[in-house]
């Protein structure tokens, strides 16, 4: 008994420092350690030489100096310069002309000619259900009284789309055959795409003034980047095997690029053409604000007078261009050679395949313009007209009566906005701001080293750091205080969303119109009826940005949940498992890729919402980015601009895996 006890006990006392040992390799851990070392180095040396609290003053640069002597410059030789006179001039003139001329061919032919163009279009691309579909789509833009505005915002998206793909396509060529070109585009591209819209609005406005040319060019800048990127992945995603064999065949550099690349890459070309599309109606609606006129101009008119109605009779036609857009050009996407619609089912008509149905199309929709010009009806007749204003601001005012506040027990909008403000909005902006500004940049680092490389952790931080650099510390914070808080709400109300469709299909096909709605409807109709439920704060912009991410995030997480392997979902009910224990065991891990990329969509889309949301209060970079477009201040509109840029390249990369990352962790 004396000698066993010795011998039982030194193998559990061995055991522990293997364990402890085993704890210290794990790659987490050793990435804190490390971190841990170089704040136990740096971080007594900072403070000693800045101290801690907010941003030190001596690290920032001001730009206001320089910037304002820009604005000056430009302002005072818009009407004298060679560079205005014989560059921007003609390009300006060249957009006017080119809107103007779409706009007069879609008044000439009338709204049956364009009803029966657009519905002959879709019917040649995807079938007779989607044709009925775009039809109906343009009556109702008629029946809610905007067809005018319609064609108008029509005729400023043909002009911006057919620029952007041009751009897009001639920069996604350069990139996808020139390994140093896409390396040199793809922070450029990132830029283009990151900056808010408000941002680089000032720019074109300083030099091009107030009109369709700086909406047409601001457009341009913010749908080109989807068309380059995926026009260059299609092109270096061409099938090595096939390359190999045209190559063989002796062709020339051109051939290969006409014969092979670009017949392989047409999905990514009309996935682009897809995503412009989208992007353009989107900025076409923001661009208002500049004078571009048509249905954003209705929305934001709406908007300055809380107009509820008049927003949704204007919004909705945007919202069914879109979704007519989307569905057409997705089904360019997935149609197959032999004609056959995306559905496999031959609406396009099995004896008009090829040129002589478009040739029929386009006989059709000339007749019944020209029969609709002799009969005199190109206008939409006034008294088919259905007025909704009026009925919904009567909806919306019971609604303000009875839910704004004075509910029994739960309380009103108004007091569920106050008390998010004061338990979540304030306590989270405080806290950010409370921190030292060393303490900031340690936590993106760790957040970023811990799910990506030293690269990813680098760039995370020296965008904080820039943040800081800027002169715009606090504001930023604040601003991301509003991003997180709405990013939780989303993550919780889409997860828990998207996990019911998963398991429901009855559950999804429910979902998905109001899904489009949701995705389709431009930013500012989110603004109205949220501000008449919440009030004017930040709150509301939270509100509205939760609700504009909602759809990516549910999509994304419900394709991720049903995309799990099924062999390992039928293992795991063979051994038993309930339901709940194949959704926490089974599908969250393995979806785990798809959840991270939900999370890293949802902090990009709130934040382009959190910005917009200075038009309602938000405050933070948001007001600096609109009080900068209103007063003509480009120094504090750009510096807030760049700053933004910063906080969503450091939530890019804070929020997204590297891929070896993502495979090893899923």
């Amino acid at each position: 008994m004396t000698t066993a006890t010795p011998t039982a006990t030194a193998p559990a006392s061995r055991t522990g420092l293997p364990g402890l040992l085993g704890f210290l390799r794990r790659p987490a851990v050793g990435k804190l350690v490390l971190l841990a070392v170089a704040a136990a180095v740096l971080v007594p040396l900072a403070d000693a030489r800045w101290a801690s609290g907010t941003w030190p003053h001596a690290l920032t640069v001001d730009l206001s100096g320089p910037l304002g002597r820009a604005s000056d410059w430009i302002i005072d030789n818009r009407d004298s310069h060679p560079l205005f006179l014989y560059f921007f001039g003609h390009v300006s003139n060249a957009v006017v002309l080119s809107v103007r001329a779409v706009y007069l061919v879609l008044l000439a032919a009338g709204w049956a000619g364009v009803t029966a163009a657009a519905a002959l279009v879709a019917w040649r691309v995807a079938g007779t259900r989607l044709a009925l579909g775009t039809a109906a789509a343009f009556l109702t833009c008629g029946l809610l009284g905007m067809w005018v505005p319609t064609m108008q915002t029509l005729a400023l998206m043909v002009v911006a789309v057919l620029a952007s793909v041009a751009l897009g396509a001639l920069l996604g060529l350069a990139a996808g055959l020139s390994d140093r070109t896409y390396r040199a585009l793809r922070p450029v591209l990132d830029t283009m795409q990151v900056l808010p819209a408000f941002a680089y609005l000032l720019p074109v406005v300083l030099v091009f003034g107030i009109g369709v040319p700086a909406a047409v060019l601001a457009t341009v800048v913010y749908a080109a980047p989807p068309m380059a990127r995926l026009t260059a992945l299609g092109l270096r995603g061409a099938d090595a095997g096939v390359m190999e064999a045209v190559e063989s065949l002796g062709t020339t550099a051109r051939q290969r690029l006409f014969t092979a690349r670009l017949p392989l890459a047409r999905k990514e070309l009309l996935l682009g053409l897809n995503q412009t599309i989208m992007m353009a109606l989107s900025m076409a609606v923001i661009a208002s604000v500049i004078g571009a006129g048509g249905l954003g101009d209705r929305v934001y008119q709406a908007l300055a007078s809380v107009d509820v109605g008049a927003a949704l009779a204007a919004g909705v036609p945007i919202v069914l261009l879109a979704i007519v857009l989307d569905r057409v050009t997705a089904a360019a996407g997935s149609a197959d050679s032999a004609g056959e619609g995306p559905e496999g089912d031959g609406s396009r008509g099995t004896g008009w395949k090829g040129w002589p149905g478009w040739v029929l199309a386009a006989v059709t929709a000339l007749a019944v313009a020209v029969a609709a010009r002799l009969a005199g009806r190109l206008d939409w007749p006034e008294t088919w007209i259905v007025h909704i204003a009026e009925p919904v601001n009567g909806a919306v005012d019971w609604m303000t009566d009875h839910l704004y506040s004075g509910v029994p027990y739960v309380g009103g909008t108004a007091d569920w906005a106050a008390h998010f403000t004061t338990g979540v909005l304030n306590p989270v902006r405080d806290g950010l701001q409370w921190l030292p500004w060393w303490a900031v940049l340690l936590t993106v680092a760790a957040l970023a080293w811990l799910i990506g490389t030293w690269r990813t952790t680098l760039t995370a931080v020296l965008a904080m750091a820039a943040i800081g650099v800027l002169g715009v510390w606090q504001p930023a914070l604040d601003t991301l205080s509003q991003v997180l808080a709405a990013v939780a709400v989303t993550l919780v109300l889409g997860f828990g969303t998207a996990v019911a469709a998963a398991r429901s299909e009855r559950c999804e096909r429910l979902l998905r119109p109001v899904l489009d709605v949701f995705q389709t409807m431009p930013q500012f109709v989110y603004l109205i009826p949220v501000v008449a439920l919440f009030g004017v704060g930040r709150a509301p912009a939270v509100a509205a940005a939760v609700v504009y991410a909602l759809p990516a995030v549910v999509r994304i997480t419900t394709q991720g949940l049903r995309h799990v392997d099924p062999a390992a979902m039928e293992s795991s009910r063979s051994m038993g498992a309930t339901g709940w224990q194949q959704l926490r065991q089974v599908q969250l891990p393995l979806a785990r890729p798809a959840l991270l990329l939900a999370v890293n969509q949802g902090v990009v889309l709130v934040l382009a919402v959190v910005i917009i949301g200075g038009l309602v209060g938000g405050g933070a970079l948001g007001y600096d980015v609109v009080f900068g477009l209103a007063q003509g201040d480009l120094a504090t509109g750009l510096v807030a601009g760049a700053a933004i840029v910063c906080l969503g390249l450091m939530l890019d990369r804070v929020t997204q895996p590297t891929r070896g990352r993502t495979k090893k962790g899923a």
